[in-house]
């Protein structure tokens, strides 16, 4: 049986059981009666799984469904968008423009449905990323969490895990930036006009909210030189 096969059986072992993640899977001598292939088959097919984040092989205890994370995308989108920018690509830029294209779909629903609460959140997290500015300490984590923050209220975990995915892969990718002058103010402004025009309830001004906010960083990557020295790749990434 190919080793594709063997993974789709595996797969399909756990939709059919119904298996949570962290629920252990069938012992490998059960796995290789019920699939009817080799010891070496189902390690090679487990092996496979695990690197996707479908099982994972706990050794000396067993293997178990995984937590069926997106850290492969996260590893996929990172790895194509450096080898792309050292190819000369606009690569940084296009995975720019997918987080940019998500968002701004997104936070059109958003407008006028934040409760108070999330609101007083969000404006705590720019109150703290302007305290941030001032000390001349980095944005980015109180950024990250910013976002989070502003599409939580959708009610949905994959595209909370989807978003942060693009977060992850964007961020270990972007060494350009810190060679770059920049505003934080700047920074901080645009996120303060983001709660603004959620608050407001406007869509279409919360769109152009967000759309100004991308568009400083795309700015700020498009006069980036793309042959960065390899050192600072190593370090950085």
């Amino acid at each position: 049986m190919a080793a594709r096969d063997l993974q789709e059986r595996i797969k399909k072992l756990i939709i059919d059981r119904r298996l949570p993640s962290g629920a252990p899977l069938p012992t490998e001598p059960e796995l290789m009666e019920f699939l009817g292939a080799s010891r070496n088959s189902v390690r090679e097919a487990l092996k496979a799984l695990q690197a996707m984040g479908i099982v994972e092989i706990r050794h000396g205890f067993g293997t178990y469904v995984g937590p069926m994370s997106l850290a492969p995308m996260v590893e996929g989108l990172a790895f194509r968008t450096v080898a792309g920018h050292y190819r000369g690509e606009d690569s940084l830029l296009e995975l720019l423009e997918l987080r940019e294209a998500v968002e701004t779909g997104l936070v059109s629903r958003l407008a006028g449905r934040i409760p108070e609460s999330g609101l007083a959140e969000l404006d705590a997290l720019v109150d703290r990323m302007e305290q941030e500015a001032e000390r001349g300490a980095g944005l980015a984590e109180t950024d990250r969490a910013f976002h989070a923050a502003l599409y939580r209220g959708l009610g949905n975990p994959l595209l909370r895990e989807v978003l942060e995915a693009f977060w992850d892969a964007f961020h270990r990718v972007r060494t350009d930036l810190a060679d770059i002058p920049q505003d934080p103010l700047v920074t901080c402004r645009q996120h303060r006009d983001i709660v603004r025009a959620v608050r407001s309830g406007d869509s279409i001004r919360a769109e152009a909210a967000i759309r100004d906010h991308f568009g400083n960083i795309r700015t700020r990557l498009s006069t980036t030189d793309p042959q960065l020295p390899h050192s600072c790749h190593n370090e950085r990434v």
